[in-house]
């Protein structure tokens, strides 16, 4: 049997890089769409086939009894097809035989869909639950297991991560889980306050201290008294409003503008930031005094696409929601959510999802499918349309195998798009380039 070594996306640094305490593995995400979770460790080769993932509780009849063997040989894995019916997809591109690949994201076995991870021990003995509204899969819990013990232990917290990941329902999580719990929860977006009145915003102002100021007026800072003070994009703050808000901290007094009388305060404070704040320090764009103030405890919160067990649940929640329960997914948009990057995390997930909810309702479908996904939906903003998933999936796969699509379902551009895994736009002009159409 011929082997070949096939390069596909690549996982990120923290998703895998580092020292593996566990072996690689496998986690089930879904099943003909509906979310599912079960974890497989792959410390010896693995067998999928109908009847040995039928423990999942949901059964998929076009997955061949004996459909594909899974195995990790020190740095890629080896992903052999057992002549299985409906084939074996790495993200988005059918197995021929078998293939080595390096560092895959989704495997589909006829309508199951599978996520791979470089350690598994992360996914085992836990599962995907929503916990005060919040969706968390094994690796949010990680994070905020440590939320938890840094609120028993300290009244500070750094909290980094990209925009949409959920850092502010980690600073929630803080709250909850220290001291202040009764106490009030101010969430305040640095990013969107102007730089002229964030200090009278913050630290509120005595009557008189400035035209217009007519009555004394309580800053948010006072306003989190005896709670938690959470803010957000803190290294957008004015480098003197830094300074005055070091004081704060170290105080544990606030003094509004205009006043001479400092005001005795009990709070506690979560910073959130997508930047690096050493960076900024060295970039003399945040004060390294504040950074050493708040710093000593930080906790990232991983971006969506190092939690793909979350994504199924969350497309699920945003369809029946945009449609009322009246819609359904096919396993190809799930498949397609699971490969895009989502730059936006969560946030940005929930939007285009339920944008392409609206598509198909639109259509008159009760089927969300691929093409009802916006082609930049997901997508890096930098990224060229040349280098999308859905390219570099028609760039892996052979013009015979396309024309063959496109002859079983009679030269249906969107049925074959399905099939391929790929958008029908992209299709339309593979085929404008090959036939001359």
């Amino acid at each position: 049997m011929t082997t070949t070594t096939l390069d596909v996306t690549e996982q990120d640094e923290e998703d895998g890089g580092g020292h593996e305490e566990h072996p690689p593995g496998l986690v089930m995400v879904a099943v003909a769409a509906r979310p599912v979770y079960l974890p497989f460790s792959l410390s010896n080769a693995v067998l999928l086939g109908r009847s040995d993932l039928g423990r999942s509780g949901a059964d998929d009849e076009r997955m061949s009894r004996r459909h594909a063997e899974i195995t990790w040989e020190g740095s890629r894995y080896r992903i052999r097809d057992l002549a299985s019916r409906n084939g074996t997809f790495v993200d988005g591109v059918r197995v021929r035989g078998e293939v080595l690949v390096a560092a895959p994201r989704v495997l589909r076995l006829g309508r199951t869909l599978l996520s791979f991870v470089r350690d598994v021990g992360t996914y085992q003995g836990v599962s995907v639950t929503h916990i005060d509204g919040a969706l968390v899969g094994p690796r949010l819990r990680e994070a905020w297991d440590r939320v938890e013990r840094v609120a028993r232990a300290s009244d500070s917290l750094v909290v980094t991560g990209e925009s949409g990941a959920g850092k502010e329902l980690a600073a929630r999580l803080f709250h909850r889980s220290g001291p202040g719990a009764r106490g009030p929860f101010v969430a305040v977006n640095c990013a969107a306050i102007p730089q002229s009145i964030a200090e009278r915003l913050l630290f509120g102002a005595q009557k008189g201290a400035y035209s217009g100021a007519t009555a004394d007026s309580e800053g948010m800072i006072q306003a989190a008294h005896g709670g938690t003070l959470f803010l957000d994009e803190v290294a957008e703050l004015d480098l003197g409003v830094q300074a005055k808000l070091l004081r704060v901290l170290e105080t544990r007094e606030v003094t509004p503008l205009g006043s001479s009388k400092p005001r005795a305060l009990d709070l506690r404070i979560v910073c959130a930031t997508h930047r690096d704040l050493r960076r900024q320090v060295a970039a003399r764009e945040f004060r390294d005094d504040l950074y050493f103030r708040l710093g000593g405890i930080d906790v990232n919160v991983p971006p969506l696409r190092d939690r793909l067990e979350e994504v199924p649940f969350l497309v699920a929640d945003a369809v029946a929601e945009a449609g009322s329960g009246k819609l359904s997914v096919h396993p190809l948009f799930l498949e397609t959510c699971l490969l895009r990057r989502w730059p936006g995390n969560v946030r940005e997930l929930r939007s285009e999802v339920a944008r392409a909810a609206q598509e198909a309702l639109a259509a008159g479908r009760d089927v969300v499918e691929p093409s009802d996904l916006s082609e930049d939906a997901g997508r890096e903003i930098s990224s060229a349309p040349t280098s999308s998933e859905g390219e570099k999936t028609l760039a892996r796969t052979d013009d015979a195998t396309i024309e063959r699509v496109l002859r079983e379902v009679s030269g249906n551009v969107s049925q074959a798009a399905r099939e391929l895994g790929i958008h029908r736009n992209q299709l339309r002009r593979w085929i404008a380039r090959n036939r001359g159409s």
